[in-house]
């Protein structure tokens, strides 16, 4: 993933980036979970430039880049300000002023959209609209997980862009889940039909149905179909997991309870899980659950929880 936001960052600072490589590198930023790795990205292109940063950049509360300069570096910071205003003039066509609505770890928000759409943000969870859908599509963009009960509209279709991937559909109920850092991108269908384009490949599913999408495969990704009995058990209170990684479910419970956890045993991270439990049983409980069904212990020390 490192990998990913480093060259993303070097097509966004040198005005290359495509429409789809901008969203998901802003994806990234909004999210702030990889702030150190970009802090540490532009103090390298400083670097390269013979220049030093006056403090450590950072990403301020509307996720957008700070960079706190020297005087003897403020004419390359506006050399490359500049050449990075003319890359994006090239491609970007003008939009509508897009709402941001944002959620916290632990918290969840109920969304209508202006066209009738409802919409159940998760934790930690980002969803972009226009304040009025016009023209013959309507897009949003989600970095996170959000279950949609999209209102039908046979003329404009509904389109969600997470990262590399689009969803499509005209009037359905379903759930995607698209958190930068995880390993995969799911879309789980509750009922009606829904388009999923990942790379140049398209996959079609239908109530009870779900698909991963490996986001490590940058050009083309993999993706698996499965049948499912649920598609958002997180909106009904539960957590439930298919063949996740540890890792993956450590970061989601992270998100759902607003706690820090620390797996010690390299390796340990890549083990697959299947479980499931209500998520009031708190923190502690899920991570003994999951230390049973993996012969780990757990531990907390300084407001840490710790598998090892």
């Amino acid at each position: 993933m490192e990998e990913r936001i480093k060259y993303l960052f070097r097509q966004y600072t040198t005005g290359k980036c495509s429409r789809k490589e901008y969203e998901e590198f802003f994806a990234y930023v909004r999210q702030s979970a990889d702030d150190a790795a970009l802090r540490g990205m532009i103090q390298e292109l400083y670097a390269a430039a013979g220049q030093e940063p006056a403090a450590p950049p950072y990403v301020d509360g509307n996720g957008a880049l700070v960079l706190r300069k020297t005087k003897r570096g403020l004419r390359w910071a506006m050399a490359a300000a500049a050449v990075l205003l003319v890359g994006v003039a090239l491609w970007w066509e003008p939009g509508p002023q897009l709402t941001r609505n944002h959620t916290a770890r632990s918290e969840f928000k109920y969304l209508l959209l202006p066209d009738s759409t409802q919409v159940w943000l998760n934790a930690a969870s980002t969803l972009e609209y226009p304040a009025q859908f016009s023209g013959s599509k309507r897009e949003v963009y989600l970095s996170g997980e959000a279950y949609f009960d999209v209102r039908r509209a046979e003329q404009a279709p509904f389109v969600i862009h997470t990262g590399s991937v689009s969803t499509t559909v005209l009037g359905t109920a379903f759930n995607i889940k698209a958190y930068p850092g995880l390993k995969n991108i799911i879309v789980s269908v509750n009922r009606g039909k829904v388009s999923v384009n990942y790379g140049k490949q398209a996959a079609t599913l239908t109530g009870g149905q779900r698909l991963k999408v490996d986001q490590a495969e940058a050009t083309a990704p993999a993706a698996v179909k499965t049948a499912i009995t649920e598609a958002a058990p997180w909106k009904l209170g539960n957590l439930a997991y298919d063949n996740e990684t540890l890792e993956d479910i450590v970061k989601d419970l992270e998100r759902v309870y607003n706690v820090n956890i620390r797996i010690t045993e390299p390796g340990m991270e890549q083990i697959k899980i299947s479980t499931s439990f209500r998520r009031d049983v708190g923190a502690e409980k899920a991570l003994e659950v999951l230390c049973r069904l993996t012969d780990k212990h757990l531990l907390r020390q300084e407001g840490i929880y710790i598998i090892q």
